[in-house]
This record gives C-alpha cells, structure tokens and sequence, in this order.
C-alpha cells in the first residue's frame, strides 16, 4: 500500500490497472490520442481528449494501449450518475482503530504520480461532480479537496482522456467542461479486415468458419448504422466456442444465430427489419426547421426555402 504526505495529510494512493491492451488497426485515432497527449514547447500543456464512440467499440482498449505506448502507469475512474465530488477526489475512510484514512482516488493517484487517468463513460456523471474537476483540467492543472483540506497540483507528466458513449442514457456536459475536454476523438466501426484482426485476437480459440459468421453478422450491422459492437461478437463468439464444445455435433451457424437471439435479443436475427424499424420509430430523423413540418422542402411558402441551395 503506498501513501503519499501533502500539507501533512497522507494519502492512501489507489493501485494502477495491470493489463495489457492491444490497440488493431484505426491507427488514425491512435495518432491523435497520443498527439493530444505531447508536449511541443516548455509552455505547451497536454490536451484533455474525449474518446466518442458506441458502447463496446474499444474506447477504453484505446485509451490504455495509448497509455501502455507511453509507458505510463494508467488509472480508471469508473464514472456513473453516482459518483460525487468526494469519489472523484479523497474519500475518507474509518479504520478499524477509529482513525480517518484519506484514500486519493484513481484519478488523484494519476495526477499525484504523474500517470494516465481515464475517466470512463464520463457524461454519466452529473454537473455538481464535473465541477469539482475544472481547474485539473485547464491550464492551472490543480484540483482542491475540501473533504482532506488541501490542494493538489498536477504533475506535469499527468495526462488524461474522457471516454463517452453515444446513447440516451447520459447526461449533457455543461460548456465550461466541454470547453476543457477538447478535441473529440471519434471511434468508428472497423472494418472487416481490422474486425477479423480484432475478434481473433481477442478469441483466438474460436474456429475459423464462427469467425467468419461473426464477422459477417457485424459488418452488416455497420452498414445498417446498427450499434452492435466488436464486444457483442466477442459474446457470441465466446458463447457459440462453448456451446460447440459442449455438443460437437451442433452445427456451427445454427448456434451461432441460437447466440444472437440470447445475447441480442430476437429482432438481432433480421438486421434489415431492425434497421427499418428504427428509422420508422425515428431513431435516425433528417434535421429539420420548423417549415419543414408545413410544407416541402422546395416550397415558396416554406419560411426556411432558399432558393440559393437550389443553384
């Protein structure tokens, strides 16, 4: 257990992720990952990223193989609709002698020591918690505690990066924190070559034609702007692995699509009625001004018609 002394308070410093993570192809969202994490000039200061994609499309893999080229020690902050101000900073404990221990967390350890934090899932957290984070993440690259008393200043080898998914189940950052996790790293779909690299690597026990099927599956449901992620056929694949070890003489295909239905749900079997289903349920609406739900889009009467676009 290390501990580290400021202003005469110690802290019980939060334990480093030991993993190894390995980053297939999209070599372009690596090279701004670690581009937002370079300093250029002794005035320069290291970029806040927020890493955007589906769930389970390898934001956090991304982010520790980032951290692991670095060679830097990385830190998860796991953020949810509960985490307060005080989780994301010291949390005093009671020990069993009946003294307060003041444990920094991952983020705060990160910051201390000089490593990477990664705040994951981070617009699940709400306003007040962000608040607290404001001045780590600007140019005074500090953060004060009120629960200990004291003020930390960052290390300058402290880096960070925000991962945020894109679904409704979040919360809506407020500017004056968007402003501080600047730039938006966007993490696309892989396509077949990097999804094949990627689920073999991961499961490199399963068979050729399961990985094939896998495969298959999810690029089309790319094409379709499905969400399903390289995390849903590593489910799939793991699941089918299983179930074909356990009776041999199942056909392959046929439990790979008995997996979908248990692992996706029903409607994952016809990806094209899905795909019309939620366009039709308006999941996927084109931008439109208020003239537009009066009249056409080419209309003289429509106020928002613009004869300019038509040239």
């Amino acid at each position: 257990m290390k501990t580290l002394k400021i202003d005469n308070i110690e802290l019980v410093l939060s334990h480093p992720l030991e993993i190894n993570a390995e980053w297939i192809g999209q070599n372009e969202s690596m090279r701004q990952l670690i581009a937002c994490w370079m300093v250029v000039d002794e005035l320069d200061l290291p970029l806040t990223p927020r890493i955007i994609g589906f769930p389970g499309i390898g934001k956090t893999t991304l982010a520790i193989a980032a951290a692991k080229h670095r060679k830097q020690d990385v830190y998860i902050m796991q953020c949810t609709s509960d985490t307060r101000p005080e989780d994301l900073l010291i949390t005093p404990v009671l020990s069993d002698q009946g003294k307060i221990s003041y444990h920094a967390s991952p983020l705060l350890t990160a910051a201390l020591t000089g490593g990477i934090a990664i705040l994951d899932e981070g617009n699940r957290m709400s306003e007040k918690s962000w608040a607290s984070l404001a001045g780590l993440f600007d140019n005074r690259r500090m953060v004060e505690s009120v629960v200990a008393g004291i003020t930390v200043t960052a290390h300058k080898e402290f880096r960070a990066a925000v991962t945020m998914n894109e679904d409704s189940s979040t919360f809506e950052i407020p500017d004056y924190i968007m402003s501080r996790l600047q730039p938006g790293i966007q993490i696309p779909f892989p396509d077949r070559a990097d999804e094949l690299r990627i689920l073999s690597y991961s499961l490199p026990f399963s068979s050729p034609e399961a990985l094939e099927l896998c495969v298959d599956y999810l690029q089309k449901a790319h094409s379709l702007d499905l969400p399903y992620s390289v995390r849903d056929g590593i489910n799939a694949l793991r699941y089918t692995a299983k179930l074909k070890h356990a009776d041999p003489s199942l056909d392959t295909s046929d439990i790979f699509k008995k997996t979908i239905v248990q692992i996706l749900g029903d409607e994952a079997l016809d990806l094209d009625s899905l795909a019309a289903k939620r366009q039709s349920s308006g999941e996927h609406i084109p931008s439109m001004n208020l003239g537009d739900f009066f009249f056409s889009e080419d209309n003289d009467l429509n106020p928002d018609y613009n004869e300019d676009d038509d040239k």
